[in-house]
């Protein structure tokens, strides 16, 4: 699949001739526009540049890795990601804009609000009821590890309702390794639209979740999140005391929702950016292009 998206980005590059390719955050897409690019000599702007989780058993680790590798701008979140550039050698073409996704939590955060009536629909009060997420395939893929996720989630469902918007990766494994029998407790939802989910973040009491992304926006809506992973590339949610990390742990799981009103630890420091990133990127790309 990699190999194919880079075959079809390099004839639209040849056709193109774009001055910069600009690529964003870690994803297989990610890393073929970025080869493509560098085999043709254009230069690359990585946006999420720097970050790192550490486990190179993860495909996004690799991901980052090259792309950082063949970037000509490093369009970095925040300053750790600096630093964990500065750390393998990169200093030059780096640039803490801050992030983007915080950009568009802030853009549509109130829009969420007025458009979605995905509260309604699932008949839900705000702030008394859990949303979760599970598709990362070190959990999806291990039946030890998706059962503890999901027997730990059906336990919290005892307290609050817990909404599983499910990813059909994750249903087909869950069908596969016989573990159906856990989603009777939980309230079941197809994917959803951003927006929905947006409104559903939130408003919910607490966030369990094994994506990246749905960490952060937690932590830009000021909502516990508790991560089953063992590792984040979002290192400031937890220093900042709005995150955990529990891996795939049922126990720890549970610990963890039972002590959600003690995750606020700081509501002060935005170590993303002021929700200016987008601007920051492309006063950098003009004045590198001009320069």
């Amino acid at each position: 699949m990699t190999g194919r998206m880079l075959e079809g980005i390099e004839r639209i590059l040849l056709d193109e001739k774009p001055d910069w390719v600009l690529i964003y955050g870690d994803t297989n897409s990610t890393l073929a526009g970025a080869l493509a690019a560098a085999k043709l000599h254009i230069p690359v702007a990585h946006v999420e540049a720097g970050l790192r989780s550490f486990n190179m058993h993860m495909p996004e680790e690799i991901n980052r890795i090259l792309a950082d590798r063949v970037s000509s701008l490093l369009l970095c979140p925040t300053a750790l990601a600096v630093d964990n550039l500065a750390r393998e050698g990169v200093t030059q073409g780096v640039h803490n804009v801050g992030d983007v996704m915080y950009d568009v939590a802030l853009y549509y955060r109130e829009r969420a609000r007025a458009a979605s009536g995905i509260l309604k629909t699932l008949g839900l009060t705000e702030k008394a009821f859990a949303l979760a997420t599970c598709h990362r395939a070190e959990n999806t893929d291990n039946p030890v590890r998706l059962e503890s996720i999901v027997s730990a989630l059906a336990q919290i469902a005892s307290d609050v309702p817990v909404i599983l918007p499910l990813h059909p990766r994750t249903r087909k494994l869950l069908q596969q390794f016989g573990l159906e029998r856990y989603l009777d407790a939980l309230t079941i939802v197809e994917p959803l639209s951003y927006l929905d989910m947006v409104a559903l973040e939130q408003a919910a009491k607490v966030i369990l979740t094994d994506s990246g992304g749905v960490q952060k926006e937690a932590f830009f809506y000021r909502v516990p999140c508790i991560t089953m992973r063992d590792e984040t590339e979002w290192v400031e949610t937890v220093q900042l005391g709005w995150n955990q990390l529990v891996g795939a742990d049922p126990e720890r799981i549970g610990a963890a929702y039972k002590q959600i009103e003690h995750f606020v630890a700081c509501n002060s420091l935005a170590p993303y950016g002021e929700g200016i990133a987008s601007e920051k990127i492309i006063e950098v790309l003009i004045s590198t292009s001009l320069s």
